[in-house]
């Protein structure tokens, strides 16, 4: 029998009172950041029960997102997308849905650090997202 390598320590983010508080008073909050630098591990970190963890890496999601993103989203209260630059079809979708219901913290999404700079993007979501 061979011992198990000790659980890796999660590095404790200063993002995330930034992400928290942002949540509280914003509808949309984007983690941005290169790729490995722990977007997606301090998304779960701060989702709770209360928001579901959908993750664009999995393809049969990615193709649900792209296919009908209008779709995809109706439905969702709140919710944490990871990767989403992968499905940008689906701003538009998020856009229409914080216009519906602008309660703070619908959406938390993951994204590379290039998102944001999207015009479409940032155009979409002007006054409606926090990216940190």
């Amino acid at each position: 029998m061979t011992d198990s390598p000790p659980p890796k320590k999660l590095i404790e983010r200063k993002a995330r009172l930034i992400v928290e508080t942002a949540l509280a008073d914003t509808r949309v909050v984007l983690i941005a950041g290169p790729r490995q630098a722990g977007k997606t591990t301090l998304a779960r970190q701060v989702s709770g029960s209360d928001r579901p963890f959908i993750t664009l890496d999995d393809v049969g999601t990615l193709n649900a997102a792209r296919t009908d993103p209008i779709g995809f989203i109706r439905g969702i209260k709140r919710a944490v997308i990871d990767e989403v630059q992968r499905a940008p079809e689906l701003i538009l979708a998020i856009k229409e849905s914080v216009d519906r219901d602008d309660e703070p913290g619908r959406f938390l999404l993951t994204g590379s650090a290039n998102l944001a700079t999207v015009p479409a993007i940032a155009d979409s979501l002007a006054g409606r997202m926090a990216v940190v």
